[in-house]
């Protein structure tokens, strides 16, 4: 290690770097797309800085332009679960209304 490097570990608390998965990554970014804000994902999740986030963003939707067929599948996947919570719905509404008139 340089001597550069070592004063620079000491200014820093003598702290290494913390390694994320891509896992977590994704999940940082997607509360970011959901709309909480990056000061309140970085406290939840103990990030030093919103810049981290806001980098794992934009290496994700270089990424993604790449692969806009990803993007298309979420999109499907999500319509259809929509569909399917929608029939859930429509079920119970007429179950509540089936068991609401023999009370």
């Amino acid at each position: 290690m340089s001597k550069r490097s070592e004063d620079a570990a000491a200014a820093a608390g003598g702290r290494s770097r913390r390694k994320f998965t891509e896992e977590f990554k994704n999940d940082a970014v997607q509360m970011l797309l959901d709309g909480h804000s990056a000061s309140s994902i970085c406290q939840r999740l103990g990030l030093t800085s919103p810049n981290l986030l806001y980098r794992w963003k934009r290496q994700r939707t270089q990424h993604s332009s790449t692969s806009g067929s990803t993007a298309d599948h979420r999109i499907r996947e999500l319509e259809a679960e929509l569909r399917r919570v929608e029939r859930e719905r429509d079920i119970l509404k007429k179950a509540l209304s089936i068991f609401g008139r023999d009370g």
